[in-house]
């Protein structure tokens, strides 16, 4: 890994041919208004289901470059409509392929210091006021989309085909990809032959892209934990029984899931992110709630982790002698959880040639898979979530400020990364490789 590549380089490869300098043109002038994009998005983040003025500049922008746009595109279970966003260009015959970008935001307080950084504080479903970041880099892939879709409406002399562009709501809940397809993507759209997107990342530095054939990312499972008790007052502990002591045995206790019950061949992961329980500080509760993420890499692994949170919380409600009402719950939220991001090897092999023509092999990385979890995956799986149907390819791309990442990873540190409150990609130069890179791809599958 080279720590000083210019940020600008991932253009010097496209003046092999003359369309690549066409599209390379293109590119260069949309860059200002690109950046624009990028600013404004940063600075109005919108949580996951929640995706509407986002979307709106999509759908604005795929309008402009001639795309058929349709808004609105998804169905969550409850029956609430979805900010998914589909625009199409038909180019005489050919494959049809999906570009897929994602546009939600965290509840995190943003703390870059950026002149454009968010100051958005909006109400959580459960009544928290949070601040809202775009601390996962949504916003960088929603200007890349629309800039790789820009770019190629206007460069068409050089594939063919359709390209189907997916701007999808609620990745950070898990449940957008899905919403979209029950709402009848393949259906009203057509079924793509192949799937492609990109994902930021600090472990490079802007210039630098990689891909990762077979299994790249984690599982993960969203679970809902509730450790009842009997509430009393503080003063009298043993007139009750007490969750919030209860919940912190529990939490203690499923860290041995991974350590002790997983083959450690087997990567696994077990995260609570959130407790709650308890409204002022001498009342004992009557519960504790808990939220948590698990990652795997197998289906096995995934389920001795839900096993085991079962049988620790039956442990925990028999300790305590709590009667059969009282028993400790763990719900496993199916909506909320994905399977493992798999990349085609045939198509990533084909998308990392296309890279090294585009960008040059030194700025074209190894990666390694990562615990870390996508549902862009779903869009090529089976209804069951079985089989994985449609070849999929996506790749990561360099965020960070080269000379930064230079100097951290002398260090032997990195810099903050996504759902980090100081995560910052260096926005001129990611955007311009990240669509470079990405049209790229898409006007090679489409030769």
């Amino acid at each position: 890994m080279k720590p000083n590549m210019p940020a600008t380089i991932c253009l010097l490869a496209l003046a092999t041919a003359p369309h690549a300098q066409d599209t390379a043109a293109v590119i260069e002038r949309q860059a200002p208004a690109l950046l624009d994009t990028y600013k404004d998005l940063h600075a109005h983040p919108e949580l996951s289901h929640h995706e509407e003025r986002t979307s709106a500049v999509l759908a604005k922008g795929l309008r402009a470059a001639g795309y058929t746009v349709a808004e609105h595109v998804g169905r969550y279970p409850d029956g609430s409509r979805a900010f998914g966003v589909v625009g199409v260009l038909k180019n005489g015959p050919g494959r049809t392929l999906l570009i897929r970008g994602d546009m939600d935001a965290l509840p995190i307080v943003e703390e870059t210091g950026l002149a454009y950084a968010s100051r958005v504080v909006t109400k959580y479903p459960d009544g928290r006021e949070v601040g809202v970041m775009h601390a996962c880099g949504h916003d960088v892939h929603t200007t890349v989309l629309l800039g790789t879709a820009q770019a190629l409406a206007a460069t068409r002399a050089s594939w063919h085909g359709t390209v189907m562009i997916v701007g999808q709501p609620s990745e950070e809940t898990i449940d957008g990809a899905k919403a979209m397809l029950a709402d009848g993507l393949y259906e009203r759209f057509g079924r793509p032959d192949q799937i492609i997107g990109l994902h930021d990342t600090n472990t490079m530095p802007a210039g630098a892209v990689g891909i990762l054939g077979g299994f790249a990312q984690a599982s993960s499972t969203s679970i809902d934990v509730v450790i009842h008790g009997i509430g009393s007052h503080g003063s009298a502990p043993q007139l009750g029984r007490d969750p919030v002591t209860l919940a912190a045995y529990y939490v203690a206790q499923i860290q041995t899931i991974v350590s002790r019950e997983e083959d450690p061949q087997d990567p696994s992961v077990v995260t609570v992110g959130t407790i709650h329980g308890g409204t002022k500080r001498n009342i004992i509760p009557d519960e504790v709630r808990l939220e948590l993420t698990t990652r795997s890499f197998s289906d096995k692994s995934r389920q001795v982790i839900i096993d085991g949170l079962k049988q620790i919380a039956a442990g925990i409600t028999a300790s305590a002698g709590l009667p059969p009402d009282k028993a400790a719950t763990v719900t496993v939220l199916e909506d909320e959880s994905t399977p493992v991001e798999y990349n085609d090897p045939a198509l990533s092999a084909e998308v990392h040639d296309l890279l090294v023509k585009a960008l040059g092999a030194e700025h074209v990385l190894p990666v390694e898979k990562t615990m870390g979890s996508e549902d862009v995956g779903v869009f090529g799986m089976s209804a069951d979530l079985k089989r994985h149907e449609i070849p999929v390819a996506y790749f990561r791309l360099g965020a960070m400020d080269p000379q930064k990442f230079a100097a951290a990873e002398a260090a032997g540190k990195r810099l903050p990364g996504p759902h980090n409150s100081r995560f910052e990609p260096l926005a001129q130069p990611t955007l311009r490789t990240g669509v470079t890179a990405l049209t790229a791809v898409a006007a090679g599958l489409l030769q």
